[in-house]
């Protein structure tokens, strides 16, 4: 059945327009009848998309989910994670996108710190990652709960757990409860909600490691994912002809970003429940794409390396998006030709990505700089003094401009040291102004890791490890990995009389931290490399031997 078009007076009836929800009803009403997302099979035009969002936003206005709310979404990638988040932001609540990821020890941490109220947890995947006995360990209230209003003295803001998308039986709200508080709620109360979303309200919280032993929740506003994502589109020159696979985690900016600048132009969103090269492969031949926005070399190496990549068309490939290691992007240019190899920098606290390479920039500069900060942004680099350096010169890479996060939720402290009262975002990040302005990434300052993409604090893994009553005390840093870009290391001292194993030590954290998150490699110390009071870690990168690589999925396939 072909869907009404949005009519003129629904689309002008105070919907802002720079708010997530007022992009979606927008683009519905430029764009109609084009694709706008492919997801888990199924595919949806503009308006269709749109549609869809609404029906959820009356079962969460049913829920008793309110603006300003805090809704968490522990959800693998799938298409109901795709309707749930526009649903929420058409109402005005906030998305707290939790890595999907996230084991016991990371839950008991982010559902209270975020004031969670409503907890939306998908059961699609759950052979591989089974929500259900990580959330009743975590909270034992949860085990004889059917429904109701939940009283959790670890978790006093959660009110409700619902599940979507999970075939098995269960005690917990499902499917069929959205579907019933749905029917009770207009359309006309959705648009009444989406009406009242201001673009300076908070549409989404994203967890982003620092350097404390905890990741904080970075908020962003309606304003700054809008034009953001509309940044990207004319950077991308995107239009409603675009097709942009993205095979990256929903709870990351490497996902929302894309999707915006998508909605800005009308292009269509084709995403992956879950990336294996196989399957993106046969989905790559199918839909024949014209934006890959596969984000990391991970993604890329196997692409290139499967059986069937000789038979991807590429006729329609204009943009190849990958970071990493400059000899490793001109090795990736070859071997997609027609392309433009795009570079970027950026990071949680700037609304994801506010630095991309320009389609027109020299092929040297695609590779060797991250390109050049959107109009509205700006970046300048400080020495150890905060005093701003010369172009060329190294140092800390700070930035400012309409992509800026609002703050760290709940920590006004950890908000003040990171942004100053001028609106410059200190990123901890090492980097350079090159030619032209473009800005050149050259590592971190801060003591964290990057997994795969994944900011991980060094302290947080430290303090893990040491939960173990054998350990006394544990180093971590990061170092190189062909298929992560980096992994931790772990550097270990025992308490007297004691002993471990590094097959002990990975047993200590599968099941308990994220799989990503486990040491790689381990060592055992008995003395230290010591400044007056601090561990001298860069002796320890200095001297580190990539010998004895540990197969963490070894111990997941054998279910330790």
């Amino acid at each position: 059945m072909k869907l009404p078009v949005p009519s003129d007076a629904t689309m002008s009836e105070q919907i802002d327009p720079f708010t997530v929800g007022g992009t979606l009803f927008h683009a519905a009403k430029r764009f109609p009848d084009h694709d706008a997302l492919i997801y888990s099979g199924r595919k949806a035009s503009y308006v269709g998309l749109l549609e869809h969002a609404i029906d959820r936003a009356r079962g969460l206005i049913g829920l008793g989910v309110k603006p300003g709310d805090h809704v968490g979404v522990l959800m693998p990638n799938c298409w109901d994670y795709v309707i749930l988040y526009y649903a929420i932001n058409l109402i005005g609540a906030r998305a707290v996108l939790l890595n999907a990821r996230y084991r016991p020890d990371d839950l008991a941490y982010v559902i209270p710190k975020a004031h969670i109220r409503h907890l939306f947890i998908g059961g699609q995947a759950y052979r591989h990652c089974d929500y259900r006995p990580m959330l009743t360990g975590v909270f034992p209230g949860l085990s004889d709960w059917t429904g109701g209003p939940l009283q959790l003295d670890a978790a006093p803001a959660l009110h409700q757990v619902i599940e979507l998308g999970d075939p098995r039986e269960g005690a917990w709200p499902k499917d069929a409860a959205v579907e019933q508080a749905a029917a009770n709620v207009t359309r006309d109360a959705v648009l009444a909600a989406a009406r009242a979303v201001s673009p300076d309200d908070i549409g989404m919280m994203i967890f982003s490691s620092g350097t404390t032993s905890r990741p904080k929740a970075c908020m962003l506003t309606h304003l700054s994912l809008s034009q953001m994502g509309a940044a990207v589109a004319e950077r991308f020159a995107l239009t409603p002809q675009d097709r942009l696979w993205d095979p990256l985690p929903l709870f990351h900016m490497s996902t929302m970003l894309p999707m915006a600048a998508c909605r800005s132009a009308g292009a269509c969103f084709i995403g992956m429940d879950h990336f294996d090269g196989d399957t993106a492969m046969a989905l790559l031949i199918t839909e024949r794409p014209t934006v890959h926005y596969a984000g990391f070399p991970t993604i890329i190496s196997a692409l290139v390396t499967h059986p069937d990549f000789a038979k991807y068309d590429q006729s329609r490939l204009r943009i190849n998006h990958v970071v990493g290691p400059t000899d490793l992007l001109r090795r990736y240019g070859a071997l997609f030709p027609g392309a433009v190899a795009v570079n970027s920098y950026g990071l949680t606290e700037a609304t994801g990505v506010p630095c991309y390479s320009a389609l027109d920039d020299p092929e040297d500069l695609l590779y060797e700089t991250s390109g050049a900060l959107f109009d509205g942004m700006e970046a300048r680099i400080l020495d150890e003094d905060g005093k701003e350096v010369p172009h060329g010169t190294p140092g800390e890479i700070c930035l400012r401009g309409f992509g800026i996060f609002a703050g760290y939720y709940d920590d006004p402290d950890a908000t003040a040291a990171a942004v100053t009262p001028e609106g410059w975002l200190h990123t901890g990040d090492l980097g350079r102004i090159g030619p032209g302005g473009r800005l050149i990434y050259d590592g971190r300052l801060k003591d964290m890791l990057k997994i795969g993409g994944e900011n991980v604090a060094a302290v947080e893994l430290e303090s893990f490890l040491m939960t173990h009553p054998a350990i006394r005390m544990a180093q971590v840093i990061g170092v190189p990995d062909d298929r992560l870009m980096e992994v931790a290391a772990a550097y270990i001292e025992l308490n007297p009389d004691t002993e471990m194993t590094e097959d002990e030590v990975v047993r200590h954290c599968v099941g308990a931290i994220a799989s990503y998150k486990i040491p790689r490699y381990v060592r055992f110390v008995e003395s230290w490399p010591m400044s007056a009071t601090k561990v001298q870690k860069f002796e320890l990168r200095q001297t580190f031997e990539p010998a004895g690589k540990i197969d963490v999925a070894a111990y997941t396939r054998k279910g330790a």
